[in-house]
């Protein structure tokens, strides 16, 4: 695997003693990769870690238990940027989901209670128009059937949700390019930090609510968990003028840290309308 060229001694060895040959994925390379750190402490590079994907493949597919198998693993050529892309692609318990929900109140916290008491680790949401909000969801499920329940539940509340888990276009660029430019009126746009730790993101979502009786609308909502022990989120809000001051008040009240964006021009160049 870490060569262009087979050699010809290698190839006759392999000639005369292998079996069978698996072929496998590149996110089942970095959950080999993630099982070989967790087990042994020692981290293979992606070459080094195919014997585990592959022997996880084969018992998948051969459907056998109660046995001892033995991966030969070798090789540990890794770099930090490298091991980025394997950590965000190695948890194979994360599925990924997209809904499109009501624009109106209460929506994201009901899409948040199908997933309960699972760990959210994505939530990302930019206002288009008045009738849908379209939501790129990312949470912890316990397998397959699990996360087949949480879309299902979705389903049930009326929302329209596709799973991305599978979708290498969502994975590898849709999550990162979602939303853009909006032209909403009034907006203003907050980072905010707090602990992290399971349901920190729903304790935020409630406390945020309970502004919700001056009207205000989230215009946009970006959170991912990477495993700090402080979450980020960033969030659009939008507030007339005359509320500027009710609005001072109640993030001094929220407890929570806080950094005004406004006027980042980063924020005017790819979030913001002229």
């Amino acid at each position: 695997a870490a060569v262009r060229t087979v050699g010809s001694e290698t190839f006759r060895i392999c000639n005369e003693l292998v079996d069978d040959m698996v072929t496998v994925t590149t996110d089942e390379i970095c959950a080999a990769i993630k099982d070989g750190f967790t087990d042994t402490r020692c981290v293979l590079e992606p070459a080094g870690a195919l014997a585990i994907a592959g022997m996880k493949r084969f018992c998948q597919k051969t459907n056998l238990r109660d046995q001892t198998f033995v991966a030969i693993a070798s090789g540990a050529n890794m770099d930090f940027d490298r091991l980025r892309f394997v950590s965000e692609r190695a948890d194979s318990s994360e599925t990924l989901l997209s809904a499109i929900i009501p624009e109106r109140q209460g929506s994201f916290r009901s899409l948040i209670s199908a997933v309960e008491p699972r760990n959210v680790t994505e939530f990302s949401y930019r206002f288009g128009n008045d009738a849908h909000a379209s939501i790129l969801l990312g949470f912890q499920a316990r397998g397959s059937q699990d996360a087949h329940s949480v879309q299902q539940a979705m389903e049930e509340q009326g929302f329209e949700v596709s799973d991305l888990s599978a979708n290498e276009l969502a994975k590898a660029h849709t999550r990162f390019l979602a939303g853009g430019r909006s032209p909403v009126a009034h907006e203003v746009l907050y980072r905010f930090e707090f602990p992290e730790r399971p349901g920190a993101l729903t304790n935020f979502l409630d406390t945020l609510n309970d502004g919700s009786h001056f009207g205000w609308n989230v215009s946009l909502f970006h959170y991912r968990n990477h495993g700090a022990d402080v979450g980020r989120v960033l969030v659009g809000l939008q507030v007339p003028p005359e509320q500027r001051d009710d609005l001072d008040a109640f993030l001094a009240k929220l407890g929570y840290v806080f950094h005004p964006e406004s006027d980042n021009p980063n924020y005017h160049q790819f979030l913001r309308e002229p």
